[in-house]
């Protein structure tokens, strides 16, 4: 494929890549700042183009890469397993993760620290779920184990069980607390957290609007059977 270079043409329908043609064909793309380092005449040996081309892949894949981020942070497994996806092979993904992570542009520890605040401020979650979704997402373990150590579940429980506390108006104390106990039981809270927050909850509400019975049968919440795979989405 050895050949002189008779063009080099920006791409009509992207400016920031341009075609090269060898001997009045074309003979591939390149990134323009790549391209600019060439001119016509030049003559190029096949080494010569396997490097450009070589170059031009982990560029690509990288681009790929920081569009990925662009839209929310992302954890380095998510970022293998989408360039996977597109078919890159292994060792330009491995090339590409060294720049980003060089870069500070991906960092497993920020990465988590980022979604378990998210989570806690959008969608409350205990221990349990968060646990789980940051495996779902590569985290190792000692980072999991490090942003939850100061976790509040208290209240991220509390947080999580207000709006549907209020929506559970008018049952016994039984079945308040059986609803609102199964729903904070999705969302990954442990037993202690769950009895203590529909307790004080149920208190809350029967002391606002006086709409709850005091029902004084004792509720004792179970998650033997919680799916992990099952937790609340809502």
């Amino acid at each position: 494929m050895a050949g002189i270079i008779t063009a080099l043409e920006v791409q009509k329908h992207n400016k920031e890549r341009v075609n090269v043609y060898l001997d009045d064909e074309f003979a591939f793309g390149l990134a323009l700042l790549e391209a600019a380092q060439l001119r016509k005449g030049q003559q190029l040996t096949d080494e010569q183009i396997e490097s450009l081309k070589s170059r031009d892949s982990i560029e690509q894949a990288y681009e790929s890469a920081v569009r990925f981020l662009a839209h929310r942070p992302r954890s380095i497994a998510e970022i293998r397993r989408n360039l996977k996806e597109k078919e890159i092979a292994p060792p330009i993904i491995d090339e590409v993760i060294e720049r980003l992570e060089g870069r500070g542009y991906v960092d497993d520890l920020s990465f988590a620290r980022y979604w378990v605040s998210n989570r806690q401020q959008f969608k409350p979650r205990g221990s349990r779920a968060l646990r789980f979704e940051l495996r779902e997402k590569g985290i190792p373990d000692p980072i999991i184990n490090e942003v939850l150590t100061d976790l509040d579940t208290t209240e991220a429980a509390y947080q999580a069980g207000l709006a549907k506390a209020r929506r559970f108006r008018g049952l016994d104390k039984r079945a308040f607390r059986e609803k609102l106990g199964a729903y904070l039981m999705r969302r990954g809270f442990d037993y202690d957290t769950v009895r203590e927050t529909t307790d004080r909850l149920y208190t809350e509400l029967q002391e606002t609007d006086g709409t709850l019975p005091d029902d004084t049968e004792e509720y004792e919440p179970n998650d033997r059977n919680i799916d992990p795979n099952n937790f609340a989405a809502d």
